[in-house]
């Protein structure tokens, strides 16, 4: 199986969005070793929330 692309950093999440409009995840993210999970009790929300697999940052840094 070929390398990953490094997912680039972003300044913002428009910037992200603009980025995933334009790129093809599979070419960045392996998605057969995705993991299925439950988020229980959410409340409607209209907040943007992103997951990078494998980072060791804290949110918010």
């Amino acid at each position: 199986m070929p390398k990953k692309k490094q997912i680039p950093e972003f300044k913002n999440k428009d910037e992200e969005c603009a980025f995933w409009d334009t790129h093809d995840s599979t070419e960045y993210i392996d998605w057969a070793k995705g993991k299925r999970v439950t988020v229980s009790n959410q409340k409607s929300s209209t907040s943007f929330m992103r997951n990078d697999a494998g980072s060791n940052e804290t949110p918010g840094q």
